[in-house]
């Protein structure tokens, strides 16, 4: 298996983790909600597209919105935080 289809495959793992994630945090505001859905999307979504010229980096343009998020999170849902994290950490391993 190549580096990148195990970022790939680690990506959506963790993706998935952020959704059960979101899907249990019932005090998240309805803003951050739709933003972190958002980019879950468009990060999975880029993922679909594999070998589509500019997928990778169309995934990793979302990195500071999710550094954002992530703080935003940190007091309120570190357990999201954490995953949010692990989502920007497999970006930038993955040179996405």
């Amino acid at each position: 298996m190549s580096k990148g289809r195990a970022s790939e495959e680690t990506l959506r793992e963790l993706l998935a983790r952020v959704r059960e994630r979101l899907s249990r945090a019932k005090s998240v505001d309805p803003d951050s909600r739709k933003v972190l859905a958002s980019v879950v999307h468009d990060i999975d979504h880029a993922l679909g597209k594999e070998g589509a010229p500019g997928a990778a980096g169309a995934a990793g343009s979302h990195a500071p919105r999710l550094e954002s998020l992530a703080v935003r999170f940190e007091a309120d849902h570190p357990g999201l935080a954490e995953v949010i994290r692990e989502v920007i950490d497999t970006l930038v391993r993955g040179g996405i």
